[in-house]
């Protein structure tokens, strides 16, 4: 007798579920009992899916298997950040970051999409390693789902934001992004608010066109970091290929496809983005839609020579923005002493 080989039951659709069921004789209500266990309960075992017959549930084990990701190592900040490294199914390890702000009732989770990444930027440590593989939208998934238990077992709330500004380039890992961010907002899963959901990019022109014409619902940020080609190009080599002009011609087409929100991420380096002049190129490129600008404190990383620009001209800049009429905010760096803050996830310990 053959071996039969398991598929993993995270990679089928709604309707491939049903079929199966309906293959062994099965109710076809089965199939979304299953649906629903997968992904509005979170199960990772076939046995935990107490409300089907139990013959159904090992022909589910024979057939099928779940791999979710495990908890490999947690530590926590001063600031009370939370990264977690989390092991998947095929041995490679990637990291989350919950971001408390309980003044503000408000708790991130920041998720990765990538082993790795392959754009290079360099301010950033994951840009240091190799891109291994995308991430599979159930991989991401989990990462929302363990987060918010960690989140309800610390702070006694539960996550009210995600953003996709982990490990990895989101719109290079669009398929299952795209899907992750489904199972998150529909109701055949969570069911949160996509306004909830911000997605950032290192600015790839078509696929945010893309983003646009698929008619998405979440918000857009778009990791600018310096406000002129020739910075630009210096600190991250995807603007070679996606210059300014073209990046802020596909925002535009977003906005007026979706009227989604668009923010700028734009970490301030000492002596190289923070001058009243590189500000002066900034507003410009906040005219043609409305715009938020988040300016991010650098956090250094190992073998980089850049250094965070002074408090004090951080306050400038963003003085001068807000003075043209700029929607602008500073954030603070969080998790530095873990090495979770923004640019630091890398992996560290293999």
């Amino acid at each position: 007798m053959s071996e039969i080989i398991q598929t993993d039951i995270r990679k089928l659709s709604a309707e491939q579920i049903k079929e199966f069921v309906t293959s062994l004789g099965q109710p076809s209500f089965r199939a979304k009992q299953i649906f629903e266990w997968l992904w509005q309960k979170s199960a990772t075992e076939f046995e935990a899916m107490t409300n089907l017959p139990k013959d159904l549930r090992t022909l589910l084990a024979d057939h099928f298997e779940i791999l979710p990701i495990t908890t490999d190592k947690v530590q926590k900040s001063n600031d009370g950040t939370i990264k977690s490294r989390f092991t998947l199914h095929d041995g490679h390890k990637i990291e989350s970051v919950l971001i408390p702000v309980p003044d503000d009732n408000r708790f991130t989770v920041c998720v990765s999409t990538q082993v790795g990444c392959s754009l290079t930027c360099k301010f950033c440590a994951t840009g240091q390693m190799k891109r291994v593989r995308n991430l599979d939208a159930s991989e991401i998934y989990d990462q929302y789902v363990l987060v918010n238990r960690q989140c309800m077992e610390t702070y006694g709330h539960p996550l009210t934001n995600v953003v996709y500004m982990g490990m990895g380039e989101p719109l290079l890992a669009y398929s299952s992004t795209i899907e992750s961010i489904a199972l998150l907002t529909e109701p055949y899963g969570l069911n949160i608010s996509p306004k909830r959901i911000t997605v950032s990019t290192a600015g790839i022109a078509k696929m945010i066109r893309k983003l646009a014409d698929d008619e998405v619902k979440f918000n857009l940020a778009l990791s600018l970091h310096a406000a002129d080609d020739v910075k630009r190009n210096e600190i991250m080599p995807i603007n070679e290929q996606n210059n300014l002009e073209v990046l802020l011609e596909s925002l535009v087409y977003f906005y007026e496809k979706t009227g989604n929100k668009i923010s700028y991420e734009y970490i301030a380096f000492r002596d190289f983005n923070d001058s009243i002049e590189d500000a002066k190129n900034l507003i410009k490129l906040c005219k043609s839609f409305p715009v938020k600008v988040n300016i991010i404190e650098y956090n250094p990383i190992d073998g980089v020579d850049f250094v965070k620009a002074d408090a004090a001209k951080i306050d400038q800049f963003s003085m001068y923005l807000r003075r043209n009429d700029v929607m602008c905010t500073v954030r603070r760096s969080r998790g530095k002493d873990i090495d979770a803050a923004c640019g630091q996830l890398a992996n560290k310990e293999g």
